[in-house]
């Protein structure tokens, strides 16, 4: 079984998909948590409806798809902020799919697709309860910084410089 990361039309069917897996996770992660309940279905889909991704697309932006055996598995977009720094997003995995590599995967062509687009330097915010994204940005190399952004569901803040490839 081999992996394969490649960019993906941010409103392309795979990319809708996995948006909704994705999305779906992290809030009924963030629900469960705080007040004992999945998010209520109504909320959901005005959320992922109001996120359409299209601030992932080309020229400022790049979203990715990981496929294992071919299949959709998971996703990250980069969007540039400025002129030398990219934000990491979306970056998920299916369930089935972990434990396989695909995230160190994802997140470096991730990195790669913010170099190309003039990028030196990559940040990221999550939230304190997804523990697994907060080790695995960690073990990749990623700072935990002061905030770049208000997002009112984020709770730490990483970065990255870019090193250009020899």
């Amino acid at each position: 079984m081999t992996w394969t990361v490649a960019p993906e039309p941010y409103d392309s069917p795979v990319a809708a998909a996995l948006w909704r897996a994705y999305y779906t996770e992290v809030s009924d992660r963030w629900y469960l948590l705080r007040e004992g309940r999945p998010t209520d279905p109504a909320e959901l889909e005005r959320e992922i409806a109001a996120q359409s991704g299209a601030d992932l697309a080309p020229p400022r932006g790049r979203l990715l798809v990981a496929r294992y055996a071919g299949e959709p598995a998971g996703t990250a977009g980069v969007r540039l902020l400025d002129g030398t720094r990219a934000e990491l997003t979306r970056v998920f995995l299916r369930p089935g799919s972990r434990g396989r590599g695909g995230a160190a995967l994802l997140v470096g062509a991730a990195e790669d697709a913010a170099r190309d687009l003039g990028a030196t330097r990559i940040v990221l915010d999550t939230r304190g309860d997804l523990v697994e994204a907060r080790a695995l940005y960690t073990r990749l190399g990623y700072a935990e910084t002061e905030p770049h952004n208000d997002d009112p569901y984020a709770e730490h803040w990483f970065s990255k410089p870019l090193d250009r490839p020899a």
